[in-house]
């Protein structure tokens, strides 16, 4: 809690913006059935679209994560709020499945500038004792947006089913004001210039990601993907999966999404920080990988509705300590690279966004059970990997601001 006190102003407008982008993503969870019925669209479509977000996220990610350490954090931020706001407004006015897919396209543009930047302005104002604590807190605003993001869709959509989108995207426009007016930069002209000279210049995305196997951090890069992967699988056909085979309504999948989330961001605001420091960033990705992948064989063999609850509760809160630990154990690995660190986790993240949703939805029209059983064997398989990545120590040398400074 120091750590907000201390950087207050930056921290909450981070959250706040990242907390705003995935409320606009949960925003589409209660009325997509809605959209698939106007539009006719199956599983294999919707998992097409949902990949079209990463595609598009994973081809602008590396560089957006370079830029930031060339230009700044600030600039980027601003920009990939103004894109999230398009791409909300077009959702808002599609009424074709090609405008959703460019909508979906352009919205993975706006995270690509946008995540990156914001994970690596909050390395630059932390030390690496708080690195945890401040990924807690960002990871729990993404989480709080997806708890929130369905109720406020559900809420708005009953003055219009595209009401929420452009309620969105002038929400969008308002936070890229309020990040240009009240922001400050977290890097210095001098740390710009020292960064940029010590990045290969007009390195494309395949070199990027080709070359990324050198790194000392590639095995967990691996991971990223690996993970990604099974997680999407689940997550993409969570709503169709109760729809089908319990029956659940929209209220009682917006209440397993809202509680599991819940809890989620209670544990990344609250203990995650010290969890991270007690047990390690390694220790908890391999509990959580095992746990995500039990609790999901469980979701195919309960039937009531109180167990399946408690199962998808359980693997919610794997999924929301899983990925701050992951994000942490890369900024300690990065260095003095963390723009370009933060630039391929967001890359290896949507390779693996863009496999998953397209596998799910592809078995999930074969039969309901099998995005499940994908699931569950890909986590397993990555907890394996994850047994061999050695334990690293933060990177005492890592150059910090501590502050940030104003623009």
């Amino acid at each position: 809690m120091s750590l907000l006190m201390r950087n207050r102003a930056a921290l909450l407008l981070l959250m706040f913006n990242i907390f705003l982008v995935f409320t606009g993503i949960g925003l589409v969870i209660p009325i997509m059935p809605t959209y698939m019925n106007e539009l006719h669209i199956g599983g294999s479509v919707l998992g097409l679209m949902v990949a079209a977000f990463s595609i598009s996220q994973l081809i602008f990610s590396p560089y957006s994560g370079r830029l930031s350490d060339r230009i700044g954090r600030k600039k980027l931020i601003i920009t990939g709020m103004l894109v999230f706001a398009v791409s909300e407004w077009l959702f808002a006015i599609a009424y074709s499945p090609t405008l959703l897919f460019v909508s979906r396209a352009i919205g993975g543009l706006g995270a690509a500038l946008i995540m990156p930047s914001v994970m690596a302005y909050a390395a630059d104002i932390t030390s690496d004792e708080e690195r945890g604590s401040a990924m807690g807190f960002i990871n729990a605003a993404i989480t709080t947006g997806f708890i929130i993001g369905p109720g406020i869709g559900g809420l708005l959509a009953e003055y219009g089913i595209r009401v929420p989108f452009y309620a969105a995207a002038i929400a969008g426009l308002v936070a890229a004001i309020a990040t240009l007016l009240l922001l400050p930069e977290s890097l210095s002209p001098e740390r710009r210039a020292a960064l940029t000279t010590s990045h290969a210049q007009g390195d494309s995305l395949i070199r990027q990601l080709l070359q990324s196997y050198r790194k000392p951090y590639f095995l967990s890069l691996i991971i990223v993907f690996v993970a990604s992967f099974g997680l999407a699988n689940y997550e993409t056909v969570f709503s169709l999966f109760v729809d089908h085979k319990f029956g659940f309504t929209a209220k009682d999948i917006a209440i397993i999404i809202t509680f599991g989330s819940i809890a989620g961001a209670v544990v990344q605001a609250t203990i995650f920080g010290w969890m991270i420091n007690r047990f390690g960033g390694q220790k908890l990705i391999i509990v959580c990988l095992i746990a995500s992948a039990l609790f999901i064989v469980l979701t195919l063999l309960v039937h009531t509705y109180f167990l399946i609850f408690v199962v998808t509760f359980a693997v919610f809160l794997a999924m929301d300590i899983l990925r701050p630990a992951i994000g942490t154990q890369l900024s300690q690995q990065a260095g003095h690279e963390q723009g370009y660190v933060a630039g391929l986790n967001s890359a290896y993240t949507s390779l693996g966004n863009i496999a998953g949703p397209i596998v799910a939805g592809a078995l999930f029209d074969w039969d309901v059970n099998y995005p499940y059983m994908m699931a569950a064997i890909v986590l397993t398989l990555c907890f394996l990997l994850s047994l061999r990545v050695k334990p690293q120590a933060p990177n005492r040398n890592a150059v910090n601001s501590g502050t940030a400074e104003s623009n």
